[in-house]
């Protein structure tokens, strides 16, 4: 039990990232310093010229002196904080490239774990057999096709054109079968057609 609570979460910061952190830190407080000499550099220069207005020039002189110095502590904290805050971009750069390698060397082992469970070896012999089977599948089709020759083709292309001409030409053949004439009328004569007769007469 003692083990289960006193036991300490892993942290996910890294040295890395405490780095980036202190040279932040130390990037503000220069930042900070610099503000507290701009603010100090004009209330000297306010006070130089006081002192010239009271005839005091030697003062306002060793004013003016400690003033360029502090200008020129103010020019070397803009180039340490320069120094710092390019420190910062590359530590958070080679991060990013850190993960970068990481995701490669993920992606290259995943690629050789694949390679090995398909192997060239494994790629040729699935081609090999795929192209067996496709060959196999075009025998089986031209045995069911009757395998004819190119002769044969024409031929049965000419034969269906005579067929089909004799059936345009030839007259369609009845299928119902023809009306049979009941025995009590064969002895009857035809009717004549008197009317039509003596038209023809009176003409």
């Amino acid at each position: 039990m003692g083990n289960l609570f006193g036991r300490k979460k892993r942290s996910r910061v890294t040295e890395q990232d405490r780095a980036v952190l202190q040279l932040k830190q130390q990037r503000d407080k220069l930042k900070q310093f610099q503000k507290k000499i701009a603010i100090q550099l004009e209330k000297e220069r306010e006070l130089a010229r006081q002192l010239l207005r009271g005839g005091k020039k030697e003062k306002a002189k060793f004013l003016l002196k400690k003033k360029r110095y502090q200008e020129q502590l103010l020019d070397k904290t803009e180039v340490q904080i320069s120094n710092l805050e390019k420190m910062v971009q590359d530590i958070e750069f080679a991060q990013i490239e850190m993960k970068v390698i990481e995701g490669l060397k993920i992606g290259n082992d995943c690629l050789q774990k694949m390679h090995e469970i398909m192997s060239i070896e494994e790629v040729e012999r699935i081609m090999d057999e795929t192209q067996e089977a496709v060959e196999y599948q075009r025998q089986i089709d031209e045995i069911l096709s009757g395998g004819i020759s190119q002769e044969d083709e024409e031929a049965i292309l000419a034969e269906l054109d005579v067929i089909t001409q004799e059936e345009i030409e030839l007259p369609e053949v009845p299928t119902e079968p023809l009306p049979t004439i009941p025995a009590r009328e064969k002895g009857k004569e035809p009717v004549k057609n008197t009317a039509k007769q003596e038209m023809v007469a009176a003409s």
